[in-house]
C-alpha cells in the first residue's frame, strides 16, 4: 500500500505518521498491493482531526474522525473503514482482493445482526439535462432545496457535471473526464 501524507493547519512528529502508517497497514488484507492511502491531519478547536481516504480495486473508502486526541482519531478513522468493508462484504467480495476475507473470518466473526441493506431503487426520474452555467446550476439546485443537481455544463463544452452542498456549507462540483 503507498502512503501520502497531507497535514492542515499542523506540524506532527514523525511517531504520528509512522502510527497512522502501522495501523492503516491493517486494511491491506483488503486490498491489493497498488492500493492508495491518502491520511489528512488537521487541528480545529482543540480537535485532532483525520481524514483518511483508501483507493484500491476501483473502489474509493472515506472516514473523517475528530477527537481530542490524534491517535484516537487515527484509531476511529480506521475502524470505521473497516467497518465500511464489513458491511458490504458480499458485495465488495468480487472487487477486493480474493482471499481478502478469508482472514477476516478467521480473525473476527461477523455478529449474526450485520444485515446487508436493500440497495434496490424504488424510483425512477427522468429529465432532461439542459446547458447551464455553473452558478445557475447552484441557485437551481437551492430553489429546489436539494443537496445536488445534476446538469450540463456550458462552461466546460456541455460535459455532464453535478453541483452539490458541501458539509462545511460550500459547494462541490463534479465533471465528467472525458
Amino acid at each position: 500500500m503507498k502512503f501520502q501524507f497531507s497535514e492542515k493547519k499542523v506540524k506532527l512528529p514523525g511517531n504520528v505518521h509512522a502510527y497512522a502508517e502501522k495501523k492503516v497497514m491493517k486494511l491491506s488484507r483488503y486490498f491489493e498491493e497498488d492500493a492508495q492511502a491518502l491520511i489528512v491531519f488537521s487541528v480545529e478547536k482543540n480537535r485532532n482531526n483525520v481524514e483518511l481516504t483508501v483507493h484500491g480495486a476501483g473502489t474509493w473508502f472515506r472516514a473523517h474522525e475528530s477527537t481530542s486526541d490524534m491517535f484516537a482519531s487515527i484509531d476511529a478513522a480506521v475502524g470505521t473503514i473497516e467497518g465500511q468493508i464489513r458491511k458490504n462484504k458480499t458485495r465488495l467480495a468480487r472487487r477486493l482482493r480474493q482471499d481478502a476475507f478469508v482472514k477476516a473470518t478467521e480473525e473476527t466473526s461477523f455478529a449474526a445482526d450485520d444485515k446487508e441493506e436493500d440497495l434496490s431503487i424504488v424510483r425512477i426520474k427522468k429529465f432532461a439535462f439542459h446547458p447551464m452555467s455553473r452558478e445557475e446550476a447552484v441557485l437551481q439546485m437551492n430553489l429546489l432545496e436539494h443537496n445536488f443537481f445534476a446538469f450540463r455544463d456550458e462552461d466546460n463544452n456541455g460535459a455532464f457535471a453535478v453541483v452539490y452542498r458541501r458539509n462545511d456549507g460550500g459547494y462541490g462540483l463534479i465533471e465528467d473526464e472525458t
